[in-house]
């Protein structure tokens, strides 16, 4: 399936479980990514889907704006009153060096050609700005767990497994890198939860929600976590 039709498909199930437990947690480590760079900068988000993260971050830049393969994810996302268009990350339908930080999560690991969705993300990045680009990690716990189990539904007639998913390390992320992009640093979101289903549990699921925030910027962890993000920096 095509990544325009998948997620079409998947935006009317795409909130079903969001707002609470597993899902916030998630959304929290990654937005808190956002914040320490973009507080006060014009910041794009790169396949903002029905916009979730994108009206907490308006809270806190300057500016706000999204874009998004899918018509029936921008929907959702319009309805919110948030700055979206219609466009592909690896086609950005904006101006060179247009915005100070430039992130994209839970979307990179569907494109086939990463070294082009890296290079437009860049360029639309002003000189000094960031990119945060979120990965799939093949060296992680959520892997593991993710080759074991069965596939996940995303709507009533199709899985996760009907997109184009890859899944880079540290190694083959950096050499997805274009020339005008330096690794500064990561941050890892999901290294020790084993199931998302532990975030429902009382208690249990408070002490792993504590251990993902703590290891999150741990040197020794950080670049373990199932959903890995490269902190870049425009020269």
């Amino acid at each position: 399936m095509d990544n325009r039709s998948y997620y079409d498909d998947f935006s009317n199930w795409y909130e079903r479980e969001r707002g609470a437990g597993y899902h916030q947690m998630l959304d929290d480590l990654e937005l808190a990514a956002v914040e320490r760079y973009g507080r006060g900068k014009d910041i794009l988000e790169a396949g903002c889907g029905t916009g979730l993260l994108l009206e907490r971050a308006r809270d806190f830049a300057k500016s706000a704006s999204g874009v998004d393969l899918s018509a029936g994810m921008l929907g959702k996302a319009r309805e919110r009153g948030l700055q979206v268009a219609q466009g592909s990350v690896t086609e950005l339908p904006y101006k060179d060096a247009s915005f100070d930080v430039v992130y994209s999560v839970k979307v990179l690991a569907h494109v086939e050609n990463i070294e082009l969705a890296l290079s437009e993300m860049a360029r639309v990045t002003r000189p000094g700005g960031y990119v945060l680009a979120e990965f799939y990690n093949p060296r992680s716990l959520r892997y593991l767990i993710k080759s074991l189990k069965s596939p996940t539904a995303i709507s009533s007639a199709t899985n996760d497994e009907a997109v184009y998913t890859r899944y880079d390390d540290v190694a083959q992320i950096r050499r997805y890198l274009p020339a005008d992009l330096t690794w500064e640093s990561s941050r890892g979101v999901r290294i020790v939860t084993p199931v998302s289903h532990v975030h429902k549990v009382p208690v249990l699921g408070a002490a792993f929600r504590a251990a993902e925030c703590a290891l999150a910027d741990a040197s020794w962890a950080r670049n373990f976590g199932g959903f890995l993000i490269a902190i870049l920096r425009k020269s």
